[in-house]
């Protein structure tokens, strides 16, 4: 039986897939200049990853061995396509922003790895929730990122957020420094791959931290442990058997 919490905690953090299994860097490194690219690019791939997951799983007991992987290539392809036309006619402001890279899901590392390694031997249920995850954790990092390099790069952040959101959103678009002249490196894929290099040592020193915490909280139950036993039982079981 599927551990679901396991499946979110992998999808978000454990197991992230740019941060832990370096994928998906082409997008993620050409369309997050702003938040708001970031987050619209994550949207799209998180509705993919979703809707691959689900009909895959429900598809695994159909689809033959021979021709399992371009079976879901072109389950994948279709999804995109539905999902490039729904934001060139809903989004049509952003989808010229994204341009080539909404189609280029397709290629997208991650989708066709979850799709085969995870939803084509596990329940729909399952195989939906680790497609919703592993897609918020990939648009977390690509909001992130994001939104560091338009904060260093142009002072602002979810600039344009209206062209994802609506009118309505527009209080979400904020100049942080007035008069900022901004600093051109971090918009450029330069400034990508430094950001992206910092995030992923912010990661290794939180995991390290973690495991640190971990060893203390053993050790110091193992101490509480002996503290509680008598010196009789602590001599038994130092005699060897």
């Amino acid at each position: 039986m599927a551990d679901y919490r396991q499946i979110m905690r992998d999808g978000i953090w454990e197991n992230n897939a740019v941060l832990v299994q370096m994928l998906a860097l082409c997008p993620l490194l050409a369309v997050t200049s702003t938040a708001t690219n970031g987050l619209g690019m994550g949207l799209a791939t998180t509705a993919v990853l979703l809707t691959s997951n689900l009909v895959v799983s429900a598809l695994r007991n159909i689809i033959s061995n021979e021709v399992r992987i371009p079976v879901l290539i072109l389950l994948i392809a279709s999804i995109v396509t539905l999902v490039d036309l729904g934001m060139n006619a809903f989004m049509h402001d952003l989808h010229k922003v994204l341009g080539l890279f909404i189609p280029l899901i397709v290629t997208n590392c991650v989708i066709l790895a979850r799709a085969e390694a995870f939803a084509s031997r596990q329940s729909p249920a399952a195989a939906s929730l680790d497609g919703l995850m592993t897609g918020l954790g990939f648009t977390l990092v690509l909001v992130v990122l994001g939104g560091v390099r338009e904060i260093i790069g142009s002072g602002t952040l979810f600039s344009h957020a209206s062209l994802l959101l609506g009118n309505s959103f527009s209080f979400l678009d904020i100049t942080l420094i007035e008069g900022y002249r901004g600093f051109l490196l971090m918009i450029l894929p330069s400034g990508g791959f430094l950001a992206l290099g910092f995030l992923l040592a912010g990661k290794k020193w939180l995991d390290l931290r973690k495991q640190d915490r971990e060893a203390e909280a053993t050790r110091r139950a193992k101490i509480a442990t002996i503290n509680a036993m008598s010196d009789e039982e602590i001599m038994q079981q130092g005699e060897p058997s």
